[in-house]
């Protein structure tokens, strides 16, 4: 009786949980779907009495929402494709290749991940000013490019492969890069399919520094284009709740297809039973 009163009690509470992380999910979806005078009411309706489309048509109208997801989706996409390729290359590099060096350059890639981002920014910037890619997708790409969480992740997962299984391809004949693409490759790929989602999810978050470097609106992903929605005076709050819910769409997209590769990631190095 007391296993079962205790799994009730553990049930309830990570239902309340779940519900309390949740619910900002559900104000923002709710909230696109009230008016002004609504979204600001107090007490606030957490149902809304009279839903209405007003948000999401006066955000095709008066803004470029459609360019900012594609411009969103084509950096995060573009940029998960070849972090994946760089941090799985090194990956392989690190663990089954002997070289000189290989404990310095991996103990260089742990200690980056300890340095807090903000404090490259102002380097970061003035790279992307000298090779005149300021205000350009290209400069929101090229930094995620070479995530040292990445290189790490792949590392770990690279450990896995078996060295007699890379052996036995070259004694049947396998170059590197077939070695590379054909024994490599889909064995790790659980690993991949977790840092995709990794990527994706810091490529299409990453506000601070795609607002610094984008100011034309025809270049700004959705992050960026949503704090152009707040004026000095005035703040409409409906219309940056639906072009955030038109935002979390492809996110939930990504997690919900690589949702098995993401338990596998964070569980990476865990042992065994």
């Amino acid at each position: 009786m007391a296993a079962k009163l205790f799994k009730w009690g553990s049930d309830l509470v990570l239902y309340a949980l779940a519900a309390f992380f949740l619910f900002p999910l559900y104000w923002m979806i709710t909230g696109s779907f009230k008016d002004q005078s609504t979204t600001i009411k107090i007490p606030p309706d957490f149902i809304p009495l009279n839903p209405t489309l007003v948000n999401y048509t006066r955000l095709i109208q008066e803004s470029d929402i459609f360019r900012w997801l594609y411009n969103t989706i084509f950096v995060a996409g573009l940029s998960t494709a070849l972090a994946c390729l760089i941090a799985t290359m090194a990956g392989y590099a690190l663990t089954k290749k002997q070289f000189t060096g290989r404990g310095l350059i991996f103990g260089g890639v742990i200690v980056t991940m300890l340095i807090p981002r903000q404090l490259g920014l102002v380097p970061m910037f003035t790279l992307m000013r000298d090779l005149h890619l300021v205000n350009t997708l290209a400069s929101v790409i090229l930094p995620v490019l070479a995530l040292p969480f990445g290189v790490f992740l792949m590392k770990q997962f690279s450990q896995t492969v078996p060295v007699d299984l890379l052996e036995a391809g070259r004694i049947d004949g396998c170059s590197e890069i077939r070695l590379f693409t054909h024994i490599f490759l889909p064995v790790v790929k659980p690993g991949i399919g977790a840092l995709a989602i990794f990527i994706f999810s810091f490529a299409w978050n990453d506000y601070l520094w795609q607002l610094v470097m984008l100011s034309d609106s025809a270049k700004m992903t959705i992050n960026v284009g949503i704090s152009t929605l707040i004026s000095e005076y005035v703040a409409n709050y409906g219309a940056q709740m639906a072009a955030a819910t038109l935002g979390f769409i492809p996110i939930f997209i990504v997690f919900m297809v690589f949702q098995k590769y993401f338990v596998k990631g964070i569980t990476v190095g865990s042992v065994k039973g």
